[in-house]
C-alpha cells in the first residue's frame, strides 16, 4: 500500500497511509493530513488514487506545491518522488519498496530534547533532555520482519552528555541518529547485522575514529560513534 514520509529538516515526523480516493493536505484541521503551518494553505493539496496509480493536485495553494524540486499543478507520482509544500518534504513510498522506511525512531542531538511538533499526530513521544535526545513516535503498522530473522538485536548506549548511559534499543529497520543540519547518520538493520551510513550534515560522523562516508558500512559489538559531538556506542548481543 502506498504511503507518504513526512519530514522537516531531516527529522521525519509522521507516515501516512494511502488508503482512500482522495486524501488531502492542509492547514485546516479537518484534512486528513494535517500541518499547521502558516506556509501551507488550509487546503493546500489532495492525493488522487486510480487504481495503482497516485497523482496530486495543487489546489491553488499560495505557496505551490512541488515535486522534486519543480511545481505541479497536477502530476502523477512514482517512487521515491519527493513532494516539497513549504518547509515540509514529503516522500511518496510505492507499494513495490522495500522494508527501510517502515518505521523511524529519531535519535536527535539538541539542548532541550527532541519532541514531535503539534501537528505530527504523534501523541506524547518520550524524549530524553541533554545533548543526546531520543524520540520514538508510533509508526502506522508494524515493520515486515527482517528476511532470515537471524540478525542478533542491538541497541545504542550513549556515552557522553547529559543522557550518558542512556541505552535505545535498535528496534526499527532504519534508526536515524544525530542532528539536522549539522551531522545525520542512519544506521539500518539487514538480515545478517547493522550497517551504518552519513545522510547529511557538513559534519562528517566518525566509526572508531574513521570518517563515515554515504556507502553502508558493517558495524559490530563495542564500536563507537562520534556525532555532533556526543559519542555512542554500538551494544550487540
Amino acid at each position: 500500500m502506498p504511503k507518504m514520509i513526512v519530514s522537516i529538516d531531516g527529522v521525519v515526523i509522521k507516515e501516512v497511509q494511502l488508503t482512500k480516493d482522495r486524501t488531502t493536505l492542509g492547514r485546516r484541521p479537518y484534512n486528513d493530513v494535517v500541518i499547521d503551518n502558516l506556509a501551507i494553505s488550509g487546503e493546500h493539496a489532495v492525493f488522487q488514487m486510480a487504481g495503482s496509480d497516485v497523482f496530486i493536485e495543487d489546489l491553488n495553494s499560495t505557496n505551490g506545491t512541488y515535486v522534486n524540486g519543480k511545481a505541479v499543478k497536477k502530476q502523477q507520482l512514482h517512487n521515491g518522488d519527493t513532494v516539497e509544500v513549504g518547509k515540509y518534504k514529503i516522500k511518496f513510498v510505492g507499494e513495490a519498496t522495500g522494508e527501510g522506511f517502515e518505521k523511524t525512531m529519531m535519535v536527535k542531538s539538541g539542548p532541550g530534547g527532541l519532541a514531535a511538533p503539534p501537528s505530527s499526530g504523534f501523541g506524547g513521544p518520550a524524549s530524553v533532555s541533554g545533548p543526546a535526545s531520543v524520540s520514538g513516535g508510533p509508526a502506522t503498522r508494524p515493520s515486515a520482519p527482517v528476511a532470515g530473522g537471524s540478525t542478533a538485536q542491538a541497541s545504542i548506549k550513549v556515552l557522553s552528555g547529559a543522557a550518558a548511559g542512556r541505552e535505545v534499543p535498535l528496534t526499527k529497520v532504519v534508526t536515524t541518529i544525530g542532528k539536522p543540519g549539522v551531522a545525520v547518520a542512519a544506521i539500518t538493520k539487514r538480515q545478517h547485522g547493522y550497517v551504518v551510513h552519513h545522510v547529511e550534515g557538513v559534519g562528517n560522523p566518525s566509526l572508531n575514529g574513521a570518517p563515515i562516508g554515504t556507502d553502508p558500512v558493517s558495524l559490530k559489538n563495542g564500536d563507537l560513534i562520534e556525532l555532533a559531538g556526543t559519542q555512542m556506542q554500538f551494544v550487540q548481543g
